[in-house]
C-alpha cells in the first residue's frame, strides 16, 4: 500500500512542477489581492468544464481547483455543499452527448485547505463540447476555441491512439528498469518512489492488489523491448547517389540498427546518425576537410520527433533514416492523425495532437521534447537560420516523413556573390564567411566566430588560413592599427572590421597581418588564485608580449559561484610570446600561487 499515489501527493507535485499543457490550476477566490472574495460557482462550473473539455479534445490532462498560477494553495472557501455541486461540473456543464471520460474526480483536504481534483482521459470517440456547445481544444497551457471539424478524426485511427494506454496484463514492474525510471523520478520530483512516479505519470494504476502496466510504460523503459514490441528500432541506411536503385545497380547500405526502450533508442540511433551529418572532401590545399551538412540540432529534433509520435500499433514496421547525397529523409509508420494536415504544420502555429499520449507526456516532463507542437516550427526555425531550403513533410502511404535538403537559399545579391566561387571547392563554414563578405564588405573576427559558430581559436585560425590558401581573404589594418579602433567595438579587437572577401584570382593575395599566420598561439596557465580578475592577468603576463584574449572558466552556482576554476587559457599575438611564457625560468607568483605554463590545443566548454 505505500506504493499507492495518494491524492495529497498529487497535489505537492503538481505545486513543484507547476501548470504545463498537462496540467492546470484554476483558483476559487477573485478580486484585488487584499480584498479576494469566493468566486462566483457558476463561473468556476464553467471554467472546469470548459478546461476538462479542451483536455479531453487533446491528450488528457489533470486540473486542481484550488491552487493559485503562483502554485499558493488557497483552496475553495464556499460551503460542503456547494463544493459537492462544483465537483458535479463534469456532468451539468458538458453537453450529454460527449461525455468526458473521467478518471477522477475527488475533494482533496490539503493543509486543512479543500482542493479539488479532477484527471480526463484523451478523447477517443467524441469531439467534447460544453453544455453551451463550445468546443475547446490544449494549445500549449491554455484552452482554446477550436472548430470541432479540426478535432473530427477516422475511426480506424482509434486502433493507434489507444495502443499506448493499453494495459498489459502479464507485465510486471520487474519488466522494468528500475535504474532508469529512478533516473526520471528525480528529474520530475526528488520525492517520489518508481511505483508512484509511474502512477503520477497514467502509465500504472494500482488494482487493489497489483500494479498494472499500461503499454507506454513498457515503450519507455522496459529492459527488453523486443519482447513488448518487435520493431521498437531505427535503421539507419546509406544510399551512395541521389536516388534509390535496384537489382545489379543496387546502392543502399546499412549503415547500422538502433534498438531498446524508447530512452535508449533516442541516445542510440543518435550516436549512429550524428556521424554521418558531416562529409569529408579533399579540397584545392590538398587537406581532407569535415564538411557539415545539416545542423545537428534539427536533425536530432527530427529524430526525436518520430520517435514520439510514430504509430506503435504498427508492429511490423520500424523507423527508418535514409541518407542521400543531397538529402536526408527519416521516415516513422503511421501518417498524420487526421485532425492535422500538412498545412497546419507548414502554418508553424503550433498545432499538434499526440498519438501516443503517454509517451508524449513522459518525453515532455523529461525535457526531451520541447512544448508539444514545437517540434517542427524548431526544425524549420534552425533549417532557416542556416540558410538552408526548408524541410519537405509528406503524409501517404501510412508513413510520415520529413526530408532536410542540403540545398542553401541566398538572395539574389548573395547568390550571384557565391556564384562567383564556384570554381573552388569549398566547405560550408568557407562558404559562410564569403557570405559575410558580400561584394566586398569588411568583416570581423567576431562575426566569423559567431556566424559560423566556432568555439575554439585553432578552429578559427584555421579556417582563416584556408582562405587565404584559396587566395580570396586579406587584412586590410594589421593588429596594431585594429588595436586602436578597438574602443569604438566595446573594447575588443575581435569586433573591429577587418578581413575582406576577393573574387578568385590566379594570383594569390598579399597578406598584410602576420600574426593570422603565425602558429598556435594560446597557452594553458594553471593554479592561478580562485579571485583573480581578467585584468590582473593581463599585466602580469603582458611581460611576455602582447596578451589578446584571457579566458578564465568559473564555478556557476554555490559557494564558489563566481570563482576561477584554478586555471586559465591566455592568447598572446604572437607565437614567439608563447614561447616566451612556456620558456619562462623564473616563476610568476600570484597572491602565493605560482603559475604553471603548458601548450593548450583543448576546446573551451
Amino acid at each position: 500500500m505505500n506504493d499507492i499515489l495518494r491524492l495529497k501527493e498529487r497535489v505537492e507535485i503538481a505545486i513543484e512542477i507547476g501548470e504545463s499543457y498537462y496540467r492546470e490550476f484554476k483558483s476559487g477566490f477573485e478580486g484585488k489581492p487584499n480584498s479576494k472574495t469566493a468566486r462566483d460557482i457558476s463561473e468556476i462550473k464553467y471554467d472546469i468544464a470548459k478546461t476538462l473539455v479542451a483536455f479531453a479534445n487533446a491528450d488528457g490532462g489533470e486540473l486542481f481547483v484550488g491552487i493559485e498560477d503562483n502554485h499558493d494553495v488557497t483552496g475553495l472557501p464556499h460551503k460542503p455543499e456547494r463544493i459537492n455541486d462544483i465537483l458535479n461540473s463534469p456532468k451539468d456543464c458538458v453537453l450529454k452527448e460527449t461525455p468526458l471520460f473521467l478518471k477522477q474526480a475527488s475533494i482533496i483536504t490539503y493543509e486543512d485547505k479543500i482542493v479539488l481534483y479532477f484527471a480526463v482521459s484523451k478523447g477517443a470517440d467524441y469531439v467534447h463540447l460544453t453544455s453551451k456547445g463550445e468546443c475547446f481544444q490544449r494549445k500549449d497551457r491554455e484552452s482554446v476555441p477550436t472548430a470541432s471539424e479540426k478535432i473530427i478524426f477516422d475511426r480506424n485511427e482509434k486502433a493507434s491512439r489507444e495502443y499506448d494506454r493499453q494495459f498489459v496484463d502479464i507485465a510486471k514492474i520487474t519488466d522494468l528498469d528500475n535504474e532508469l525510471i529512478e533516473n526520471v523520478s528525480r528529474q520530475i520530483s526528488k520525492h517520489i518512489s518508481s511505483e508512484k512516479l509511474l502512477q503520477y505519470l497514467d502509465l500504472a494504476e494500482f488494482d487493489g492488489s497489483s500494479l498494472k502496466l499500461r503499454r507506454a510504460s513498457l515503450l519507455l523503459f522496459s529492459k527488453k523491448s523486443s519482447k513488448w514490441h518487435p520493431r521498437l528500432q531505427v535503421r539507419i541506411l546509406k544510399v551512395n547517389g541521389t536516388e534509390e536503385k535496384t537489382g545489379e545497380q543496387f546502392n543502399v547500405t546499412e549503415v547500422g540498427e538502433a534498438n531498446g526502450n524508447i530512452f535508449q533508442l533516442i541516445e542510440s540511433s543518435w550516436d549512429l546518425l550524428r556521424p554521418h551529418l558531416t562529409d569529408t572532401r579533399f579540397s584545392q590545399d590538398a587537406i581532407f576537410r569535415n564538411q557539415i551538412m545539416y545542423p545537428e540540432l534539427a536533425c536530432r529534433e527530427a529524430l526525436v520527433n518520430a520517435i514520439t509520435h510514430r504509430d506503435y500499433s504498427n508492429e511490423g514496421r520500424g523507423i527508418e533514416v535514409k541518407i542521400f547525397d543531397d538529402r536526408l529523409v527519416i521516415n516513422n509508420p503511421g501518417e498524420l492523425l487526421s485532425s492535422i494536415t500538412i498545412s497546419d504544420l507548414k502554418s508553424l502555429s503550433g498545432v499538434h495532437q499526440s498519438r501516443n499520449t503517454y509517451i508524449a507526456r513522459v518525453l515532455r516532463e523529461t525535457g526531451f521534447v520541447r512544448e508539444l507542437g514545437e517540434g517542427i516550427r524548431r526544425i524549420h526555425e534552425l533549417m532557416r537560420s542556416n540558410d538552408m531550403v526548408e524541410p519537405v513533410l509528406e503524409s501517404k502511404n501510412k508513413t510520415f516523413s520529413i526530408t532536410l535538403f542540403y540545398k542553401h537559399v541566398y538572395s539574389p545579391e548573395e547568390k550571384l556573390w557565391i556564384e562567383e566561387f564556384d570554381s573552388l571547392t569549398i566547405s560550408r563554414e568557407q562558404k559562410t564567411v564569403i557570405r559575410l563578405g558580400v561584394n566586398g564588405r569588411l568583416i570581423s573576427a567576431k562575426e566569423i566566430f559567431d556566424t559560423v559558430g566556432i568555439v575554439d581559436e585553432k578552429e578559427y585560425r584555421e579556417l582563416i588560413e584556408s582562405l587565404r590558401t584559396h587566395g580570396i581573404l586579406s587584412t586590410t589594418m594589421s593588429s596594431i592599427e585594429a588595436s586602436k579602433y578597438k574602443h569604438k567595438y566595446g573594447g575588443s579587437r575581435k569586433a573591429v572590421p577587418r578581413y575582406q572577401i576577393h573574387k578568385p584570382t590566379n594570383k594569390s593575395i598579399q597578406v598584410m597581418d602576420e600574426e593570422d599566420r603565425s602558429e598556435y598561439a594560446r597557452i594553458y596557465v594553471g593554479n592561478i588564485p580562485y579571485d583573480i580578475t581578467e585584468e590582473k592577468l593581463y599585466e602580469v603576463l603582458s611581460k611576455f608580449g602582447e596578451v589578446v584574449d584571457v579566458i578564465i572558466p568559473r564555478w556557476s552556482g554555490g559557494d564558489r559561484d563566481g570563482k576561477s576554476k584554478g586555471f586559465c587559457f591566455v592568447e598572446f599575438e604572437k607565437r614567439i610570446s608563447a614561447n616566451n611564457a612556456l620558456n619562462s625560468t623564473n616563476p610568476i607568483i600570484i597572491d602565493g600561487r605560482k603559475l604553471g605554463f603548458k601548450e593548450s590545443k583543448k576546446l573551451i566548454n
